[in-house]
């Protein structure tokens, strides 16, 4: 089962029931705001207090004043109902403000809290988890919340309140009313239990979908060159229709629910009201010594006060729904903020601050997979100040050495030491300040030319930046540009040319002054002359520095110390050029496969084609 098929499997997996655990972890948000919710808790109370009283005005407007014909009584008290109008306008909109502020606190906690816990996570976890599904923890799942922290707990309790409150009064004004306006309220929680056990599992399958859907955007989005190289547009888009057909049927099987639960309660209701207006219409109308009359003004009370029982009823249903949509999706934010970060620094670490460059790997083993080996048994030495080139087929484990090195992983077998100590006993952001790394595909972000060199380390001053910058030769198109070094960069580098961008990177390299320097295909994208103009520089950066150059041109491989190959994750030959030429064996191979056209001395000399010392996959 592929990952992708099998963590579709865990979304849908998700517990579906009510976690009281869960709950209370994210009532757990609420509490650095308990200050500003206190108020709106309050303010709840106070409005469902106002709206209790309006029918209570009906009652005193038609038995008191309307009957009777007293217009002036009639007129204060809508002036006295007009007030509590207005002050329920005022406390509604104080409410309004401050749970919104609230819910919006939350959600920046949150959100904060999972991209901190994303940017610890080893990078075997982005391999193993879409991108996508990545930014539908960060987007949508947290607005569920933020829906159930603005109009959920705080309006769910408030509604228990009410319908106590509303129960209580009926059965003060008049008990018989009351038992028969709550004959329908079991069929009212029958249709609320029917809705939420079938809608529950709506909103799992809704979320899940759309995952799958952000996923799929990211993937194609990026890759929309490739899609369009190989004619692919059409079966992209036949796959994103079904994707997008299996998330639309999510939502209708939801909107089925919907569709029959809230007119049936409607018609519930409405049920209610006749069963008032028969029993209290015949009550207004006759009197007898074991039954007192009901006045015309406590009948329309009671059906408002009806309405008034239904809603909250209602809305409890509703809110069960955001409640539920927030569980499902707390769950899926909490397991990503519960997943281990595996790779951190000791709690007490040997190791910090510059190192002087010494390698050191010991029977080194490492699978990405469970015994898949990409590395199998590799041991070797680099003393500081020397240049190793690393060669061999594309899948020998080359890039991996490098990122075992930088703890991108670690490994399973073995020891990895820098400068005499486990690079898992290091402190993890020292271990990786000493290095800089130039690969083939360069990552701009958005920002500057300056800040894309800089990369937020404000000790970099911006004549260094511009050393670098010279050193490289990439000044030169970079003053060209409309504001030099403050010129905007877009997405990904965009308006830039695959070179322009590669310089930019040995810019960002130099400014860093690593301890060792890392080049993975470094130059592969640079054109002839560019090579030329920037090898002088490369090879001074190198100098007296620990260097790691992976490279399948082996021309561009020549003057290293010592070059290691490797073919199917072990080391087979080790040597410098001129001797792993004599020993004719796969480096030799490898070399003659690639200049077939030079003749058996040249290759016996190791003659480099071309003048440049290229470094570069």
């Amino acid at each position: 089962m592929s990952a992708a098929v099998k963590q579709f499997h865990e979304e849908e997996a998700i517990n579906k029931t009510y976690d009281f655990r869960v709950a209370r972890r994210i009532l757990g948000y609420l509490r650095p705001y308990v200050r500003v919710l206190a108020p709106a808790l309050t303010l709840t109370l106070v409005l469902n207090a106002l709206r209790i009283t309006q029918p209570k005005f009906t009652q005193y407007a038609i038995d008191w004043y309307i009957l009777p014909g007293d217009m002036s009584g009639l007129k204060w008290l809508a002036l006295a109902f007009l007030g509590v109008l207005l002050l329920t306008f005022i406390f509604s909109y104080v409410q309004t403000v401050l749970l919104e502020s609230v819910g919006q606190r939350v959600m920046y906690d949150l959100r904060s809290e999972l991209y901190s816990k994303l940017q610890r996570q080893e990078v075997a976890y982005f391999d193993r988890t879409p991108v996508g599904r990545i930014m539908t923890r960060l987007t949508s799942d947290v607005d569920a919340l933020n829906e159930l922290f603005t109009s959920g707990v705080i309006d769910l309790l408030g509604d228990v309140v009410m319908i106590f409150a509303i129960i209580g009064i009926m059965l003060w004004m008049d008990w018989r009313l009351t038992l028969v306006t709550l004959i329908t309220v079991p069929l009212l929680f029958a249709a609320t239990r029917w809705f939420r056990t079938h809608a529950q599992r709506g909103y799992d399958q809704v979320r899940t979908r759309l995952a799958r859907i952000n996923a799929f955007l990211q993937e194609h989005l990026s890759g929309a060159t490739t899609v369009q190289i190989f004619n692919r547009e059409a079966k992209e888009t036949r796959k994103f229709h079904a994707i997008n057909d299996d998330h639309r049927r999510a939502n209708i099987e939801t909107i089925f629910y919907f569709a029959v639960f809230f007119p049936l309660v409607d018609l519930i209701g409405a049920t209610g009201i006749a069963l008032i207006i028969w029993y209290g219409g015949w009550r207004v109308m006759s009197s007898t010594p074991l039954q007192e009359a009901l006045s015309l003004g406590a009948l329309v009370a009671f059906i408002q006060y009806s309405q008034q029982l239904f809603q909250p009823i209602r809305d409890i249903s509703d809110k069960y729904n955001v409640l539920q949509a927030a569980i499902v999706a707390s769950h899926r934010i909490f397991k990503t903020l519960d997943q281990p970060v595996l790779v951190v620094t000791p709690a007490a670490p040997q190791k910090t601050g510059r190192a002087r460059g010494r390698i050191e790997f010991q029977n080194v083993w490492f699978a990405y997979h469970e015994e898949d080996w990409v590395l199998r048994d590799v041991s070797f030495i680099v003393e500081p100040g020397q240049s190793v080139a690393l060669v061999g087929h594309t899948g020998s484990g080359k890039t991996t050495i490098t990122n075992l090195l930088m703890r991108f992983y670690d490994v399973q077998r073995g020891h990895i030491l820098l400068d005499g100590v486990d690079v898992r006993e290091w402190d993890l952001q020292a271990l990786r300040e000493n290095f800089a790394v130039v690969l083939q595909d360069v990552f701009l972000f958005s920002g500057t030319v300056e800040s894309n060199i800089r990369l937020g380390h404000t000790e970099i001053a911006e004549d260094q930046i511009k050393w670098a910058a010279r050193e490289v030769h990439a000044d030169g198109f970079i003053e060209r540009l409309p504001e030099g070094y403050k010129s905007e960069v877009r997405e990904r580098g965009a308006g830039l040319s695959v070179g322009q961008k590669q310089l930019i990177s040995f810019a960002r390299a130099l400014a860093f002054d690593p301890a060792l320097l890392i080049l993975d295909e470094a130059t592969s994208s640079i054109d002839t002359e560019t090579e030329q103009l920037i090898q002088q520089a490369i090879e001074r950066v190198m100098l007296n520095r620990t260097s790691l150059i992976i490279a399948h041109r082996l021309s561009t491989i020549q003057r290293a110390d010592t070059i290691i190959v490797l073919h199917h994750g072990e080391i087979r030959e080790q040597g410098s050029h001129q001797q792993l030429l004599a020993e004719h064996g796969l480096y030799w191979r490898l070399y003659k496969l690639q200049y077939a056209d030079r003749s058996h001395d040249e290759l016996g000399r190791g003659e480099p084609l071309s003048s440049g010392l290229q470094y570069g996959d």
